[in-house]
């Protein structure tokens, strides 16, 4: 116990610099690397907006909504919240619209997602749910008005 005990105390220093400089920084990747994916998602769909709504039209099997209006959302959504996520300004709000927005194309979509596509859609899930439970971080807007407003 005693060997464990002195260990854990001579780490502290290296967990304060991963807490402190780490975190951060990988808190600030993720968003840059998420808003980056769901923002050219939305760009691509303003492109041809004729095949966008084609797509949710014919291809897409979006619950509860009519095709114009799911294709609407879904790329408002692409486009609206990855700044905010970027910036990390309501960064949990942006995160967890995103989230949903990542959910929606599973299940709309789910007959032609396979192999690496869900495995894509799988992995930017997890990494959205991680910024919903820990937050943008310090790196992020949401932490300077909290640093600063208390």
């Amino acid at each position: 116990m005693n060997a464990i005990t002195t260990l854990l105390r001579r780490s502290q220093p290296v967990t304060l610099w991963l807490d402190t400089w780490l975190l951060p920084l990988s808190l600030l990747a993720l968003r840059l690397y998420l808003a980056r994916v769901f923002f050219l998602a939305g760009l691509t769909k303003i492109e041809d907006w004729d095949t966008t709504l084609f797509l949710f039209a014919e291809e897409y099997r979006v619950p509860l909504l009519s095709p114009a209006v799911a294709a609407v959302l879904g790329t408002a959504g692409e486009l609206l919240l990855p700044p905010l996520l970027l910036l990390g300004l309501a960064g949990r709000f942006a995160a967890l619209g995103l989230f949903v927005l990542n959910i929606m194309a599973v299940v709309s979509y789910w007959h032609a997602l396979a192999g690496s596509a869900l495995e894509f859609h799988l992995q930017w899930g997890l990494m959205l749910l991680l910024l919903l439970a820990a937050g943008p971080g310090k790196l992020a807007v949401d932490g300077l008005i909290k640093r600063r407003f208390g």
